[in-house]
């Protein structure tokens, strides 16, 4: 259970008992291993952490120790680039999945980083997102995520193809007020925080 707080990153273990702090890294910067307003984390398959450094516009990555690996992003809107990107997610195969916020747009990227995909763009529901807060994958490598400005998730496959979505602005079951994060469990369940409503969904 990893938390970010400022420019640092705590990490803590979760024994049965309770939760102990084993380690911390980073400051706030612009170098390698150092963070601005960093809002989403990630563990791939083998370990590694992976840190949507959203101030930086960039995705760093590190070992499971902490130790600085490396970054890719910067401020921009081509492939590859970001904009305040604000969520990572990693599928079982090591692909990085971005929730690039201010282009509306989520990228796909190998495990080293490189550029493999990006899709949809300004819009509402299957042609595009608006704002995307966050992005998680599940067992079966679907991608699923938060568009935060059209109050839905969408769904889409590893490829980036269009599945399905569901939600509404409201208080009603199944709708979202102010969304920020997503979660996924072994058995294909969702979960989406809906922050405004008080309840997680």
């Amino acid at each position: 259970m990893p938390l970010l707080v400022l420019g640092w990153m705590l990490v803590f273990a979760s024994p049965a008992s309770a939760l102990v702090f084993t380690a911390e890294f980073g400051s706030e910067g612009t170098g390698n291993g150092q963070f601005e307003t960093p809002q989403g984390i990630a563990v791939g398959p083998s370990g590694d952490i992976y840190v949507a450094d959203t101030g930086n516009d960039r995705i760093q990555q590190f070992d499971g120790t902490g130790s600085f690996i490396r970054a890719w992003g910067g401020f921009g809107s081509a492939n590859g680039e970001f904009t305040s990107p604000q969520d990572v997610a990693v599928d079982f195969a090591g692909n990085v999945y971005v929730a690039d916020t201010g282009n509306n747009r989520v990228q796909k990227f190998g495990p080293g980083g490189t550029f493999l995909a990006q899709w949809a763009g300004y819009g509402s529901g299957r042609t595009g997102f608006n704002g995307p807060t966050g992005v998680a994958t599940d067992p079966s490598g679907n991608v699923y995520v938060v568009d935060a400005g059209n109050y839905l998730v969408q769904k889409f496959d590893s490829g980036g193809t269009f599945v399905t979505q569901w939600g509404s602005h409201g208080t009603a079951t199944g709708q979202f007020g102010t969304m920020a994060g997503i979660g996924t469990d072994f058995s294909g369940n969702v979960y989406v925080p809906d922050s405004s409503n008080d309840r997680i969904e």
